[in-house]
This record gives C-alpha cells, structure tokens and sequence, in this order.
C-alpha cells in the first residue's frame, strides 16, 4: 500500500479496523452462563484481518 493515504481511504480504513475487536467478554456469561468457558471471538459478529480477507475500500 502507498505511504501517501488519502484521508477518506484512510478514514474507511479505521472503521474497518475498529469492526475487528472482540464481543465484551461479559457478553460470553449473558449468551452461555456462568459455567460455560468460551472466547469472545466466537460470538463477535465481524472478523477481518488484514493477511485474510480484502476489505473494498
């Protein structure tokens, strides 16, 4: 990618980065309860990376 971005790439590309993170993790007890032990990323809604999957920005 150029080092030059232009800033409305730049700015659709920070969203695409914040649709990354993981579900809150008291999400996991409100979904499964209290004795089930299980990671966030598994009910997180968007998973991107930037090694998988093109973002059409």
């Amino acid at each position: 990618m150029a080092t030059y971005k232009h800033p409305a790439k730049k700015k659709r590309l920070i969203k695409k980065g914040k649709q990354t993170k993981w579900a809150p993790f008291w999400t996991v007890f409100k979904i499964y309860g209290k004795g089930r032990r299980v990671h966030p990323s598994r009910h997180t809604e968007v998973k991107r990376s930037w090694r998988r999957g093109n973002t059409k920005v």
